[in-house]
């Protein structure tokens, strides 16, 4: 069968049924629930990195804004196991979906500037409108910021969405360059086989990296709010 550049971006199928709420809910799966006192190896591991992400992204919030600590681990565990899965030879990457990415980004940016002109109308709406701008500016700068304000979801959705797919296409022509090459040159496979595991081991990087950004990102737009 014959496969196009994009076909690993497809939402796949089982038995002619849509496979894509499975895969999502699959990450879960992953995350260790104590069920001893003295927990193994990798729970601790992932408890501890928990507590200091968290810890990183709440030292600046008041006791409002730490309320949303539990959604913000959530979410940074589940792209960061998302994205790790996705890179597993067979599977499928959900964040490489535009519209699951704005189906995230959207409802929090929208809780958070909710939150921001119930409980700080008048500053949430002062960012509408910069200090000693001259009268004739203020409608054209008001339009701009509010422009500004609405697209913040798109550009975190595109954010996340361009760099995970960007680095599984750049995985996928390398990989079919070194299986065209293996039978022709060994030493151009060789390099171009080194240069595939450094670029998982970037990629294994970038996963983390952009699950975190993500969750900073609406850590801010949070502490911007209350």
């Amino acid at each position: 069968m014959n496969e196009n550049l994009f076909t690993p971006f497809s939402a796949p199928t089982i038995l002619n049924q849509p496979a894509t709420i499975p895969i999502i809910l699959f990450p879960t799966l992953l995350i260790l629930t104590p069920k001893h006192p003295i927990n193994n190896r990798l729970a601790t591991i992932q408890q501890d990195l928990t507590r200091f992400t968290l810890k990183q992204m709440m030292m600046t919030h008041n006791a409002k804004g730490q309320t949303w600590s539990l959604m913000l681990t959530s979410l940074i565990t589940f792209i960061a196991m998302t994205n790790l899965l996705g890179l597993m030879p067979y599977s499928f990457t959900p964040t490489t979906q535009l519209s699951m990415n704005l189906a995230m980004a959207i409802p929090l940016w929208a809780a958070t500037v909710m939150m921001g002109l119930r409980f700080k109308t008048k500053n949430s709406l002062a960012h509408l409108l910069p200090q000693g701008t001259p009268t004739p500016l203020i409608p054209m700068l008001v339009a701009i910021e509010t422009i500004s304000l609405l697209i913040q979801p798109v550009a975190l959705a595109v954010r996340l969405t361009a760099n995970i797919t960007a680095g599984h296409l750049l995985m996928h022509l390398i990989g079919n360059a070194m299986l065209a090459l293996s039978t022709t040159n060994l030493s151009m496979t060789l390099l171009t086989s080194t240069l595939l595991v450094l670029l998982t081991t970037l990629e294994i990087a970038v996963a983390l990296i952009q699950a975190y950004v993500f969750a900073l990102l609406i850590s801010l737009y949070l502490h911007n709010n209350t």
